[in-house]
């Protein structure tokens, strides 16, 4: 059973949110919406900004101690909006929970950079952290919504260019299916306070540019994912992504992937980012913290 806390602020993510992000089809218009309204409730100071692999980001550290593994962090916005500034505070609070320093990538988005483009930017910011030292058992990726389907697509291109695997990935209410054919797509319409299949359509139109939605490194539910390392998926169960989630589990299971699905009762999508008001994602942050902990050399 959800929270008060978290029934009310669906509530208001409905009403503002929902009702707001996406319609009005001006890219500029919709990445400084955002940034507002992620601005209402940040509170994490900003990190140092650096250029890593080509790819500028900004490096959060745990507020107490030394950072003991690495998180390369891909934020969610549909390929089309976010930056660091819309995830400093999830990404901050991942970092404390799993005693890790993290590297929010400001990847190139769309349309000004479609498909593949985020991908190659998370592969090469992976590639320069190995240059720099990093070793890749300390090294987890993360993300949530289009990054978390990121997240899956970036583990896949690293294998495929025999890179050395991270020590896991963890994907938070993943977009991975870009063909929109899980049925949690309709069945959640009317639960999930956030996300619609029109405003997910207009930012996967923009990602692709008319390019094949089937692509494994677009939708890594269609990706050879054995060989891939330890994974975390956890999905809200009002999400119409929910589906994404499920058959994403599926594909490394069935690829005799090490890997862990959590769907959270009665959650929207991505409520980690609500974890200053919202229960829940505090406990879910935890548990990613948790899981870092455990898979780290």
């Amino acid at each position: 059973m959800a929270s008060i806390r978290s029934k009310i602020t669906a509530s208001i993510m409905r009403q503002t949110m929902k009702r707001k992000l996406g319609r009005s089809g001006d890219v500029e218009k919709e990445r400084r919406f955002l940034d507002k309204m992620t601005s209402l409730t940040s509170s994490r100071k900003l990190g140092r900004s650096v250029t890593v692999g080509g790819v500028p980001g900004e490096w959060q550290l745990p507020i107490k101690g030394e950072p003991e593994r690495t998180i390369l962090y891909l934020h969610g916005g549909g390929y089309v909006l976010g930056s660091p500034d819309s995830h400093r505070d999830m990404v901050g609070a991942i970092a404390d929970a799993a005693q890790a320093r993290a590297l929010i990538l400001d990847y190139r988005l769309a349309p000004e950079t479609p498909f593949p483009g985020a991908v190659e930017d998370a592969v090469a910011a992976y590639k320069a952290l190995l240059d720099e030292g990093e070793a890749p058992e300390k090294i987890f990726i993360a993300g949530d919504s289009a990054g978390g389907g990121l997240t899956a697509a970036t583990l896949v291109s690293i294998k495929d260019q025999g890179l050395p695997n991270p020590a896991g990935g963890v994907c938070l209410s993943p977009w991975a299916d870009l063909t929109f054919s899980g049925a949690s797509m309709n069945t959640k319409a009317l639960d999930d306070a956030m996300l619609s299949k029109e405003t997910l359509s207009w930012m996967g139109g923009l990602y692709l540019a008319g390019q094949d939605a089937g692509n494994p490194l677009a939708s890594p539910i269609f990706a050879d994912l054995s060989g891939l390392p330890p994974l975390l998926i956890q999905v809200g169960g009002d999400e119409v992504l929910l589906d994404d989630a499920l058959r994403l589990h599926e594909a490394g299971r069935s690829a005799g992937v090490d890997v862990t699905l959590e769907v959270w009762d009665q959650m929207m999508h991505v409520w980690h980012l609500m974890a200053m008001a919202v229960p829940e994602g505090k406990l879910a942050i935890k548990g990613i913290g948790e899981f870092m902990k455990k898979h780290a050399a």
